[in-house]
C-alpha cells in the first residue's frame, strides 16, 4: 500500500506532461489543415496563394485567398456563405452571377454538410488570415508587421505570425503561432521578446538543458536578428504581437 502514493504522483505527473504537450493549435492553423485535407488546396493552390485555371469563365481562374478575396467576399459573413453554401447569399439572388457561375468547369462546392460549424469557423479563419484580415489601424502595428514581413519572420510563423507550421523534432511538432496559448509559455514579457528576436533564444530558454534538446532537435530554427535589425524595430515588432495577441 505504500506505493499506491508514489504511482498517483507518477500517474499525475505524467497527466501533466501529456497535458503540456498537447498541440494547442490557433484556430488560423486549424483551418489550413483542415483546409489541405479537404481539397481546398486543389483549386485554390498552395495556402490559397495560387488559384487554378477556370475556362469558361471571365476571370479565367479560381480567386487566391491572399490577394482576390476582397473582390468575392464583403466582409466574414461572406466567406462563412462561401464555404459553408458554395456561395454568398447576395450573389445566389443574382440572375447573371448565377450565369456566370454555370459557365464555368470549377464551381465552389458547399462544405456545409460535410463540416461541423467549427470546423467552418476555422477555414474562416484560416482564409482571413491568410487575407491579411483583421489587420492593424494604426501606424505602429502596421510598421511591425510590416518589418516582420521584410525580416521573414512570417516565412515559419505563417502570414500575420497567425500559423503553427510544422515543425519536426521540436516539442510540440509546429513553429508556435504570435496568437496562440504557446507564445505566453516561450515569450513572458517584452525583455524576452527582445532576446528571442536579436538572440534567436532567450535567456531562460538557453539555461534549460530540456529546452535546449528539443531546439537542437527541431528542423526549424529561431534565427538571431541582432545584425539585421533597424532602429525601433523591437518596438514596432512587439507593438504589432501585442495587437494581434488582442483581436478577439
Amino acid at each position: 500500500m505504500r506505493f499506491v502514493p508514489l504511482v498517483l504522483v507518477l500517474v499525475a505527473g505524467v497527466l501533466a506532461w501529456s497535458m503540456w504537450l498537447r498541440p494547442r493549435l490557433p484556430a488560423a492553423e486549424r483551418g489550413r489543415r483542415l483546409a489541405e485535407k479537404v481539397g481546398c488546396f486543389a483549386c485554390h493552390g498552395a495556402e490559397g496563394g495560387r488559384g487554378t485555371a477556370n475556362p469558361g469563365r471571365r476571370d479565367r481562374s479560381v480567386p487566391t485567398w491572399d490577394g482576390d478575396l476582397m473582390m468575392f467576399a464583403d466582409g466574414e459573413q461572406d466567406v462563412r456563405e462561401w464555404i459553408r453554401d458554395g456561395r454568398p447569399a447576395e450573389r445566389a439572388r443574382s440572375r447573371s452571377w448565377q450565369a456566370q457561375r454555370d459557365s464555368g468547369a470549377l464551381r465552389m462546392p458547399a462544405f456545409g454538410r460535410r463540416l461541423t460549424r467549427a470546423q467552418i469557423d476555422d477555414l474562416v479563419a484560416c482564409v482571413r488570415a491568410l487575407a491579411g484580415e483583421p489587420g492593424p489601424q494604426t501606424p505602429r502595428p502596421q510598421r511591425g508587421l510590416e518589418r516582420a514581413e521584410a525580416l521573414g519572420c512570417t516565412g515559419c510563423h505563417g502570414a500575420g505570425g497567425r500559423f503553427a507550421r510544422p515543425n519536426s523534432g521540436s516539442l510540440k511538432g509546429y513553429v508556435p503561432s504570435w496568437d496562440g496559448t504557446d507564445f505566453a509559455e516561450l515569450v513572458r514579457d517584452r525583455g524576452e521578446f527582445d532576446q528571442w528576436v536579436t538572440d534567436g533564444v532567450s535567456r531562460r530558454f538557453a539555461a534549460n538543458p530540456m529546452a535546449q534538446f528539443f531546439l537542437r532537435r527541431a528542423s526549424l530554427r529561431m534565427p538571431a536578428y541582432r545584425r539585421f535589425l533597424g532602429a525601433g524595430d523591437l518596438d514596432t515588432l512587439w507593438a504589432y504581437v501585442r495587437w494581434l495577441r488582442s483581436v478577439p
